[in-house]
Order: C-alpha cells, then sequence, then structure tokens
C-alpha cells in the first residue's frame, strides 16, 4: 500500500476527506486482527495506514481552524 501525500489530501474536499478516513479506520481495524491471528503478510501497511489516518486528521483540524 502506497502513502497518499498530503498534497494529494488537501485538493480533496472535507466530504472526500472523511469518507477516506473512515475508510483507512475501517482498514487498520481489518488489519489489526489479522495480525492477531496471524494472517498479516505485509506489517508495514498498519504503519502506512496509520500515518495517512494522521495526515487526514491533521488536513480536517487545519480546515476546521482556519475556518472559525
Amino acid at each position: 500500500m502506497k502513502a497518499r501525500k498530503a498534497e494529494d489530501l488537501r485538493s480533496l474536499t472535507t466530504e472526500e476527506l472523511e469518507t477516506f478516513l473512515a475508510d483507512a479506520e475501517e482498514s487498520i481495524t481489518r488489519l489489526r486482527f489479522q495480525r492477531t491471528l496471524g494472517q498479516l503478510d505485509n506489517t508495514a501497511s498498519l504503519k502506512t495506514i496509520r500515518k495517512d489516518i494522521a495526515r487526514m486528521k491533521t488536513i480536517l483540524h487545519q480546515r476546521k481552524n482556519t475556518s472559525n
């Protein structure tokens, strides 16, 4: 899984970003279960998704603060 760049995420609308965030959080939950069960082959994907989630939350937080 390739990490998303902040530039690409900033070009999305807030609704799209929230959708991607929800999908990423759901995906990381599935990957954590797979890791627990010993079925996860690429453990680096957890780190990539976790960083993507952090980027998305940061951008959403910045948008929230600038709109106030």
